[in-house]
């Protein structure tokens, strides 16, 4: 969704809202693609504050499926997000990229919401998913899903040498 800027720009005071949808179907984080499953509607406020410059506010939160980190079990995954922007319309694409500026999502007059929308779920993504809390993961040597019971591999022999070092981390050992 693009939305002009150009109007509210030159009216100092003004206030427009839109209410959109967000268009992108997957998030691509780490080199691995994750399907939106759903989005809420994009409510957005664009206010002229003066001198040139624009206050942008939007909310809302899309649903995206994410493995969970032990088992690999489909998890969906709520991400809301709140937008608060002021934006300097007095300076040109060339001053911006000179001050690393990382404003993508405007060009010229021209807001793209879900650019901006698509870069505050990245920064908003989640660094750990789990099924559960207590999701035990999968077994090293076989795959099978600990949830579902143990795997009936048979433990690893244990080196000798190893056996005191071993005893103090059976002790301490999280479950």
């Amino acid at each position: 969704m693009i939305v002009s800027l150009r109007e509210i720009t030159e009216n100092t005071g003004k206030t427009e809202k839109h209410q959109g949808s967000v268009e992108f179907m997957e998030v691509a984080v780490n080199g691995l693609r994750y399907p939106v499953i759903s989005a809420s509607p994009v409510e957005i406020t664009v206010t002229n504050i003066g001198n040139k410059t624009v206050s942008v506010s939007a909310s809302g939160g899309i649903c995206v499926t994410i493995p969970c980190d032990r088992c690999l079990k489909a998890v969906n995954v709520q991400i809301p997000y709140d937008i608060s922007r002021k934006l300097d319309m007095k300076k040109t694409e060339e001053q911006r990229i000179a001050e690393m500026d990382e404003i993508s999502y405007l060009t010229g007059t021209n807001l793209d919401i879900d650019r901006m929308v698509y870069l505050e779920v990245l920064m908003n993504w989640p660094v750990k998913v789990l099924c559960k809390e207590d999701c035990k993961g999968i077994c090293s040597r076989c795959g099978k899903d600990l949830n579902l019971g143990p795997c009936g591999c048979a433990d690893e022999p244990k080196d000798p040498r190893m056996a005191a070092i071993s005893d103090i981390f059976s002790k301490f050992k999280e479950v």
